[in-house]
């Protein structure tokens, strides 16, 4: 699943907060935006391990938001949906395809490594890869109301991860064919950081 998916998602598990308790939404956004992007930070450190904790960030999620829940300060409120947002992205991941560079050919058993198990998760694949079409509608699907919903700032993120998800679904395959050109040319120093699907067509 693409990161703007993701980030949209994020916003969608806050957005009930507008409605419910509007002087909490704002924290509740920022933590839930931040927490569903916050995993794929380790694109070039392990992607998928080093930032992506399906079981933990639940636990971690459990007590904030009890806390939270007793004692709604913003901070409080921000942490919870922070660590629910980077749970749903963490959880969320299993359900695309694997890390492969082309997803789209199933060549890959890696979705998700679950720290707890000490072994990766296989893809599920209803998602088949990150852009695919259905991804996209997704995006559209979650972003289409938060747009009508919320206001700025947020309604402006919400607009920006609707059109980067659509263009990055129109370029998906092509950015598979263009990467290990771009990549293999990086200098050395940076080339060790370079994921190994990318290094090769």
């Amino acid at each position: 699943m693409m990161l703007p998916t993701h980030a949209l998602l994020g916003l969608a598990i806050a957005a009930p907060l507008v409605v419910f308790a509007p002087e909490l939404a704002p924290a509740a956004l920022v933590g839930g935006f931040l927490g569903s992007v916050l995993p794929d930070l380790d694109l070039y450190a392990g992607h998928r391990r080093t930032l992506h904790y399906p079981t933990l960030y639940v636990v971690a999620a459990v007590p904030v938001v009890i806390a939270a829940l007793l004692v709604a300060t913003p901070w409080l409120v921000a942490a919870a949906f922070l660590f629910a947002g980077a749970a749903l992205h963490s959880r969320m991941d299993r359900y695309g395809g694997g890390l492969e560079l082309r997803p789209w050919e199933g060549t890959s058993d890696r979705a998700v490594y679950d720290h707890v198990r000490d072994r990766w998760r296989a893809p599920k694949r209803w998602i088949r890869y990150d852009g695919a079409p259905e991804d996209v509608v997704l995006s559209l699907a979650v972003g289409a109301p938060l747009w009508i919903v919320l206001e700025e700032p947020f309604r402006w993120l919400v607009g920006l991860g609707v059109l980067v998800g659509g263009v990055y679904g129109l370029l998906r395959r092509q950015l598979a064919t263009i990467a290990p050109v771009v990549f293999g040319s990086v200098p050395e120093p940076v080339a060790e950081y370079v994921p190994s699907r990318y290094k090769h067509d």
